[in-house]
């Protein structure tokens, strides 16, 4: 893959869900090859992934997803639990006949990763959680909010740039309804139930997804493999797109040639 890829174009629609008309917008494009889902973490959209959607392209089928109250999508009138938006992500994949995907989650967007492969295994061939939350050591939407302002002061100026966009579209009672949502989440003890492989990824320097938390979920997991990108934070989705692509495919290959 080159290290600076063309920009990739990825069609946008729109999909209304559910009794409550809870709105998805759906980011879709690419080449042949695996289907990747890509889904944001809290206060965020599908525009982080841009770069490693790119870099990801010529080798896969990329669907990145703008979930209810997060992107240009209206936001819902009330919470939405990891649980429901994990059933939302699977009606989508659903209509947009996808039968099998690698699911990538970054940050909050792990949680929706893991609860997507458990309701949902017929469509998840792979699982990839990069900067996973939540770690005990951050039990508070306070303490998550202090860490990730700790994060966000050492991270690169574009990623900035794209990521506090994001939360002010997203604005401060929407992020605070789903930070709710995401503490209330028990990943150590959901992640139990996968079955399917495991590929936990975080950058060297992320003080929110800790080499000590994501160990503790690999063993909870009943294994895996961590993958570490050094010298990278948080958001090492966004500031290092080739290597996370290269790990995602990689992950991908690997546990297909096992399975064969």
């Amino acid at each position: 893959m080159p290290s600076s890829p063309s920009p990739v174009r990825l069609e946008r629609s729109r999909l209304v869900l559910g009794p409550d008309g809870l709105v998805v917008d759906v980011h879709d494009g690419g080449g042949d090859g695996p289907v990747v889902l890509l889904l944001h973490g809290v206060g965020l959209s599908h525009r982080p992934y841009r770069r490693l959607a790119a870099h990801l392209a010529p080798d896969a089928r990329v669907v990145a997803l703008d979930l209810p109250g997060f992107g240009a999508t209206p936001k819902p009138r009330r919470s939405v639990p990891v649980e429901e938006y994990a059933g939302l992500i699977g009606q989508v994949l659903d209509l947009l006949g996808v039968a099998s995907c690698v699911a990538v989650g970054h940050s909050m967007g792990a949680q929706f990763a893991l609860e997507l492969a458990l309701q949902r295994a017929d469509l998840v061939s792979h699982v990839v959680l990069v900067g996973p939350v939540t770690d005990s050591a951050h039990p508070t939407a306070l303490r998550q909010t202090l860490v990730l302002a700790r994060d966000s002061a050492l991270e690169p100026l574009p990623t900035n740039a794209v990521v506090l966009t994001d939360y002010i579209r997203t604005g401060p009672r929407w992020y605070f309804t789903e930070v709710a949502a995401m503490l209330a989440y028990p990943t150590h003890e959901r992640i139990v139930g996968l079955a399917a492989p495991l590929l936990v990824l975080r950058g060297s320097n992320d003080p929110i997804a800790t080499e000590e938390w994501c160990s503790r979920l690999i063993t909870a997991a009943g294994g895996g493999t961590l993958r570490t990108v050094p010298g990278h934070r948080h958001v090492v989705v966004h500031t290092a797109p080739g290597e996370v692509a290269r790990e995602i495919l990689a992950h991908a290959r690997t546990s297909e040639a096992a399975a064969s």
